[in-house]
């Protein structure tokens, strides 16, 4: 597979991950569009390797070869497919890199809502300084961390909600229950339009979790279109 398969192959995963882009694309200068594709295929890696189910050890190993492979685009030496259109952006990479065990350490079952913050607040920095490098600004950690923490519910159900919030009642009750405390903390007007529209998607996939207990179909593409409109234009 030449280098432009392999890379396209990536970003059509997290296309295939996340449809309503198709939607809100539109409203994204088609130059940018290809470099916040990668910047966030390259944040489904690490999520992947996050909410990983059974053995984590290949997911770890994972993370590891990831360490290595940021640090190598700080220094301009790229093997993955997604180094080929990251690996020029002047970012902390190496930051990043550093902040990947931490992942490994996020699975464990916090005990409350300061305790799954804590675990994953030095990842959000590290992604909030290399995003402001490859998308020209970014949201502030905390709304990293809550989008992250919303994605861990959607794809690892239980074992994503804190103890304290298990123990109010049954597994759909204690999904709705968190579901709802991330979107009170979620900001949606912070960072460049590309993450602005991915963050009002899975803003809107968490606000109808908290409604079922479980995820649910997505709306109309009208609808779609009006969340991917207002959140372009900072609304």
């Amino acid at each position: 597979m030449s280098d432009s398969a392999a890379l396209d192959s990536f970003l059509d995963k997290w296309r295939a991950r996340w449809p309503e882009w198709s939607v809100g694309e539109i409203f994204v200068v088609p130059e940018r569009r290809d470099i916040a594709v990668a910047w966030f295929a390259l944040l489904q890696e690490f999520d992947d390797a996050l909410n990983v189910a059974g053995d984590p050890l290949p997911a770890d190993a994972k993370l590891a070869w990831w360490g290595e492979e940021l640090r190598g685009w700080a220094a301009r030496r790229s093997r993955h497919p997604l180094g080929r259109r990251l690996e020029p952006v002047r970012a902390d990479w190496a930051r990043l890199a550093d902040a990947l065990p931490v992942l490994s350490e996020g699975r464990a079952q916090p005990a409350d809502r300061d305790a799954g913050f804590s675990a994953l607040s030095r990842y959000g920095e590290a992604v909030m300084a290399v995003e402001a490098g490859v998308l020209g600004d970014a949201p502030g950690s905390h709304a990293i961390v809550v989008q992250t923490l919303a994605m861990r519910l959607a794809e690892t159900g239980a074992a994503g909600i804190p103890v304290d919030h298990l123990q109010a009642g049954n597994d759909a009750a204690a999904a709705r229950a968190w579901a709802a405390s991330l979107l009170a903390e979620w900001p949606l007007r912070e960072g460049a339009c590309e993450r602005r529209l991915v963050s009002a998607y899975a803003h809107g996939r968490l606000r109808r979790l908290a409604q079922r207990g479980e995820p649910a179909p997505l709306p109309s593409r009208a609808s779609l279109l009006f969340t991917g409109w207002r959140a372009a234009r900072g609304g």
